[in-house]
């Protein structure tokens, strides 16, 4: 099968309708959507990326207000975060009604929603009617593609449709917030800082490491350690001399003197919102040139650092002996 991008949404919801996978632009990277509620269709984009069942897929809605559609109880917190944040890249994680099917929530109580900002993808889900299940557009694992091209080059063949809606915006995956049983939980940095969450509802906790490691299955998506990674080997540094010769070289801003490999500089301007949206861009260019090495500088572990050194970091697991 030849992957198509389309440039006509309408031949999107089309395709969609008919139980076809699409490639979609959202504002944090682009997404494999599929019809949420269908078992089959799941499975088609669990068999499209190479994805194991036990990670669960983030349901994609075109209004707050659907989120009843989807959850049997929505915390007053969570209708908060509902409330300021969405549409945006914010998913939640609540106690599931019994029509989603279990091949979405890995069996789990619990199910993973968003209402994305993107007007586009927006669009497209209120004209198909229905939640879309839409996990990043790549093989598992990879690097999160952040225009129709990256989506082209790791999925060509077992897709049939990209919808090219240009680059974008925030450029890394949803932050994720879980609420549990006992409590409120983090369960990824992302889009959102988790700084934003947290002045709005207080404190979360952390998953212990261990607990994500070895769960059967995850509670959202995105949570093992080994996850969006190059083909090349990434390593994360603190400081420009621990660089080796010929290292591809990814920074916030600031360039080492004197090196000889390519330099990634995301920020001269210091601004981490721009360095989220080019982060997978620069992998990706990184990725390509032939070095024997990426070295991936320490961002400031705070607003949208936070959520790129945690793709940094499960990126650099990927290439250490287990």
């Amino acid at each position: 099968m030849q992957t198509v991008v389309l440039s006509d949404a309408e031949e999107a919801i089309r395709a969609l309708k008919a139980g076809e996978l699409v490639a979609l632009p959202t504002e944090t990277v682009y997404g494999l959507a599929g019809l949420g509620l269908n078992p089959e269709v799941l499975a088609k984009i669990f068999s499209a990326k190479d994805r194991p069942t036990f990670d669960p897929l983030i349901l994609h809605i075109a209004r707050p207000g659907q989120v009843s559609q989807l959850a049997s109880e929505v915390p007053h917190d969570a209708r908060r975060l509902v409330d300021t944040f969405w549409p945006g890249p914010l998913t939640l994680v609540l106690p599931k009604k019994p029509h989603v099917p279990d091949l979405a929530t890995a069996g789990l109580g619990t199910v993973a929603v968003r209402c994305p900002k993107h007007p586009l993808m927006r669009k497209i889900i209120e004209k198909v009617g229905v939640p879309l299940a839409a996990p990043s557009a790549n093989l598992f694992g990879r690097l999160s593609p952040t225009s129709a091209q990256h989506v082209v080059e790791q999925l060509e063949g077992r897709i049939p449709y990209v919808l090219d809606g240009g680059a974008c915006e925030v450029g890394v995956e949803s932050t994720i917030i879980g609420f549990m049983p006992d409590g409120v939980y983090l369960l990824r940095p992302g889009g959102l800082p988790v700084e934003q969450v947290e002045h709005m509802i207080g404190p979360l906790k952390r998953m212990p490491a261990q607990i994500v490691e070895t769960a059967a299955s995850q509670a959202a998506p995105g949570l093992l350690m080994k996850h969006y990674a190059p083909a090349t080997p990434l390593v994360m540094i603190d400081r420009f001399e621990e660089l080796k010769p010929g290292d591809g070289v990814l920074t916030f801003c600031g360039r080492p003197q004197g090196h000889l490999g390519p330099v990634m500089e995301l920020s001269p301007r210091k601004n981490l919102q721009e360095a989220a949206s080019l982060l997978f861009q620069a992998l990706h260019q990184l990725d390509r040139s032939g070095v024997p090495r990426i070295a991936a500088l320490r961002f400031p572990e705070h607003g949208l650092g936070m959520a790129i050194n945690d793709r940094l970091s499960r990126a650099a697991a990927t290439h250490r002996p287990a």
